[in-house]
C-alpha cells in the first residue's frame, strides 16, 4: 500500500469519528442532551457509564438505549456532594483500571421561574422600579442551587476525574483524553436569555471554567472543549419527557435553521470532539444553535 493510500484511509469519515476505543462518564446521562450524547458514544462502540440522581431514569436509559455496539452502565450519584464526586471516581477507577478517556459534564438545572419571562411576563422595560421589583422576584437559593450544579460540580468532577483521564492517555496510543462541557448559548448572549438571569450567568461561568481547565490541564495532555447548544429539547426546556425519556419542541424557531436541535446535531458535535479527528482541539467552545446568535445580540 502506498503513502498516499494510507494518508487517504486516515482520512475516512469511520477513522476520523471513531470512538468504539473510547470509556466515557457522561453526568445528567438519563434525558435531555445526556441522552443525545450517551446514544451518539454508544451506537458508535464506546463504553459510556452514565451518572444522575434518579436511579430510575438511568436504568431506564440501560433498558432502553443499550442496545450496542457499545455498551451502557448506569451509576447514581448526585455531583453536587463532594463526596459522591470522589466515590464516583473511585468506582469508575476500579471498574476502569486502564482510565477514561471523556469526561462529559452534562448536567445542569434552571431555577429562574421567578424571574423568566414566559411564566411571569416581561416587566416595562422603560422603568427603574419595574425592572427592580421583577428582578427581586429571585432569591439567594436560587442562584446558589443554579451555580452549585452548574459551575461548582463541574469543577469538582473534572478535579476528580483527571487522574483517570491520564491513565486513559498513558495506556491508548496516539489518543489525548478529554473533558466535554455542556454549556448553553445563554453564556454568551448579552440579554438575559428571557428573564433567566441565574442560569446564564452560571452558564458564562461555566465556558470559562472550560479554559481555566485547558490551561491548567495543558501539560497533563487533557483536553477541555466546550459544547455551547442552543434550544434543544429536554425536560429543562420543555418540563417533561416521554416515555423513552425525550422530550419534544413542535414549533418553529426564530433562528436561521426554523428548528431545535436535534439527537443527530448533537451527536456530531460529540463524535468530533472525542473522536480522532477532534484531537487538534482544546479550549474551543462549538455552538450548535441554529445560527441562533447571528440574530440575536451575542458576546461572541
Amino acid at each position: 500500500m502506498s503513502t498516499q493510500a494510507r494518508t487517504n484511509d486516515d482520512l475516512k469519515a469511520s477513522k476520523l469519528f471513531d470512538v468504539s476505543h473510547i470509556t466515557a462518564l457522561v453526568t445528567g446521562g438519563g434525558t435531555g442532551i445526556g441522552l443525545m450524547i450517551t446514544q451518539a458514544l454508544v451506537s458508535n462502540g464506546a463504553k459510556v457509564y452514565i451518572t444522575g440522581r434518579r436511579e430510575e431514569a438511568l436504568e431506564n436509559v440501560v433498558k432502553q438505549y443499550d442496545t450496542g455496539p457499545g455498551k451502557v452502565v448506569a451509576l447514581p450519584g448526585d455531583i453536587t456532594q463532594k463526596s459522591e464526586i470522589t466515590r464516583l471516581a473511585k468506582e469508575v477507577g476500579d471498574q476502569e483500571p486502564s482510565g477514561i478517556h471523556l469526561l462529559v459534564n452534562n448536567a445542569g438545572i434552571a431555577r429562574d421561574d421567578p424571574t423568566k419571562y414566559s411564566s411571569q411576563g416581561q416587566p416595562d422595560m422603560k422603568s427603574a422600579s419595574a425592572i427592580s421589583e421583577h428582578l427581586l422576584q429571585s432569591e439567594f437559593d436560587n442562584w446558589s442551587s443554579t451555580f452549585e450544579t452548574n459551575v461548582t460540580a463541574q469543577y469538582f468532577m473534572s478535579a476528580a476525574f483527571v487522574p483517570l483521564l491520564s491513565r486513559a492517555n498513558e495506556n491508548t496510543k496516539g489518543y489525548v483524553s478529554s473533558i466535554v462541557n455542556v454549556a448553553s448559548i445563554s453564556g454568551v448572549m448579552k440579554g438575559s436569555s428571557g428573564g433567566q438571569f441565574a442560569y446564564a450567568a452560571s452558564k458564562a461561568a461555566f465556558i470559562h471554567l472550560t479554559r481555566m481547565l485547558a490551561t491548567t490541564l495543558t501539560e497533563t495532555k487533557i483536553r477541555v472543549n466546550c459544547i455551547a447548544p442552543g434550544l434543544f429539547p429536554s425536560e429543562m426546556t420543555t418540563g417533561e419527557s416521554d416515555d423513552k425519556q425525550k422530550s419534544q419542541i413542535d414549533k418553529k424557531l426564530s433562528n436561521p435553521a426554523g428548528r431545535p436541535g436535534n439527537d443527530a446535531d448533537m451527536a456530531a458535535c460529540i463524535l468530533y470532539l472525542a473522536g480522532p479527528g477532534g484531537l487538534f482541539l482544546n479550549s474551543q467552545v462549538i455552538y450548535p444553535d441554529g445560527g441562533n446568535i447571528l440574530v440575536q445580540p451575542a458576546a461572541t
